[in-house]
């Protein structure tokens, strides 16, 4: 059986794959996975590396999809984007963690791209 929440988030996954492409962004890595957490989408914008939650939703009955993006994920997705950096040799570069929110509906799909979404909590 198929998880429907999964099907749901990879199909926002890809829609924000080619939203990010069309704004010019360079999609380096998906769904980059370590110990401290996951990314979905690791891209390059300009000079800086983005790191992107991507939350998908087909009904709001649980909210905003970024209501979902609580103290304890941030901070995992924070730890996870700085160990990228780590590994890949690029702390010194410039960085920003987003969070887009996909809608989707039957007439398609909506994105909200809430820039600098995540600041650094673990201190």
């Amino acid at each position: 059986m198929m998880d429907k929440r999964k099907d749901t988030g990879n199909i926002g996954e890809d829609i924000v794959a080619k939203y990010l492409e069309e704004k010019g962004y360079e999609i380096i890595e998906r769904n980059f996975r370590c110990k401290l957490g996951e990314i979905d989408i690791i891209a390059q914008d300009k000079e800086e590396i983005v790191f992107i939650e991507v939350k998908t939703r087909k009904i709001l009955s649980y909210g905003n999809p970024a209501d979902s993006v609580n103290e304890p994920k941030q901070k995992h997705i924070y730890k996870a984007a700085e160990y990228y950096l780590l590994i890949n040799n690029k702390l010194d570069n410039f960085t920003r963690i987003d969070v887009i929110e996909v809608y989707l509906n039957n007439s398609g799909y909506k994105i909200n791209h809430m820039k600098k979404a995540i600041i650094d909590r673990s201190k």
